[in-house]
């Protein structure tokens, strides 16, 4: 049964011809960045950005693809992230201003930022945020941080989950002795806020509440919390890879993530179906220019935005900051999405490590001054 799940993965691994052309595509010589998107790159509005730039890091590096980038590629992503810290602040931001006032992306791009350069061997020019009192009113003290966790709403789970959790960075910023009472509320709330019979947290479709999960999850992750009711967690997700529609990578991503987190043990016949039912869902998003694209009918312009899909609400959105024209073509965000679903099946079936045969072939050509892999 284990070399039926290879074959199924093999066969889905195609969906990866073309993509590191792609990617290979998105990077810019000048800053040393990486584009969202091809119509980012052809746009004039637009620039490299924190996000895809790390993003590209994490999808070369998973692919055991590192070696691919010269000393020289490697200086100038490190100079990338460098220049994008705000000296006053220590956060590091975007060209675009809109940025800022998104208190989501700019705890993101901080996680991002560090951790690009602590892969590449670097550290930030400036002190962080959480060396200077520049941190976030909520974490002057743990009732005021309680008071903020009630504060999110949970209407749309994907949402409200994603600001719950963006905290984390900050958190973190903080001693061992510091963080353990702010964690020990934290924990608290989202105890008392999981639907027993579900596991899920929050409102929404079934894949919004699941990518709430998936949310929080990355807290829990990141101060090694076991995820609490996995098992109803676990239902909920089979329920929703069987019956619901993955109009976007995260609700295709996000279940894979979820329980590879749990690392349940499963039977053999249901990792079939969940990797034939996951790979189906990828391949509706595979682009003709060799990437994926996060949502089914095109790449999300705004990323920061398209977690409320038409139709939902979420109280006090930030204003959209566009990456991309939002065509039909692929994105860093779902591609580095679908770099993590492919190695997350090999490691939920228990397949040794195997890396995608494109990488070396279709970036070669493209950096004149990378070496090939093991050199």
């Amino acid at each position: 049964m284990q070399s039926y799940l290879e074959d199924i993965i093999a066969r889905g691994d195609g969906l990866f011809e073309g993509f590191f052309e792609w990617l290979a595509l998105q990077y810019d010589e000048v800053s040393g960045g990486f584009y969202y998107a091809r119509s980012s790159r052809e746009g004039e509005a637009f620039t490299p950005d924190i996000e895809s730039t790390a993003q590209a890091l994490n999808i070369i590096e998973c692919c055991g693809a590192g070696s691919l980038l010269s000393a020289e590629r490697r200086a100038r992503i490190v100079r990338f992230f460098q220049a994008k810290q705000d000296p006053v602040t220590g956060f590091f931001y975007d060209a675009d201003p809109r940025m800022r006032r998104d208190d989501v992306m700019v705890g993101r791009a901080l996680g991002y930022s560090l951790g690009a350069l602590g892969k590449l061997g670097a550290a930030p020019l400036h002190p962080l945020p959480g060396h200077r009192n520049m941190a976030p009113e909520y974490c002057d003290s743990p009732e005021v941080y309680a008071e903020w966790l009630r504060s999110v709403s949970l209407v749309n789970s994907w949402r409200g989950c994603d600001r719950l959790c963006n905290s984390a960075p900050h958190l973190m910023q903080m001693t061992a002795e510091q963080r353990q009472p702010f964690l020990r509320e934290a924990l608290s709330y989202f105890a008392s806020m999981q639907d027993p019979e579900t596991g899920l947290w929050g409102e929404g479709a079934p894949y919004v509440q699941i990518s709430g999960t998936f949310k929080l999850l990355t807290f829990y992750n990141r101060f090694h919390v076991p995820l609490p009711r996995t098992t109803e967690i676990y239902r909920s997700l089979r329920h929703a890879l069987r019956n619901e529609r993955a109009v976007d990578m995260c609700y295709i991503r996000n279940p894979i993530s979820l329980l590879s987190s749990m690392r349940m043990e499963l039977p053999m016949k249901a990792l079939a179906e969940i990797t034939e039912i996951t790979l189906h869902n990828m391949a509706q998003l595979k682009r003709e220019d060799g990437g994926f694209s996060r949502e089914i009918d095109h790449s999300p312009p705004a990323p920061n935005v398209a977690q409320v899909k038409p139709g939902e609400y979420y109280p006090d959105m930030p204003a959209a900051v566009p990456l991309g024209m939002g065509e039909v073509e692929g994105d860093m965000n779902a591609g580095t999405q679908a770099i993590l679903i492919r190695y997350s099946l090999r490691e939920l079936g228990g397949l040794p490590e195997r890396h995608l045969p494109y990488a070396e072939a279709e970036l070669l050509p493209l950096w004149a001054d990378a070496k090939r892999i093991g050199e």
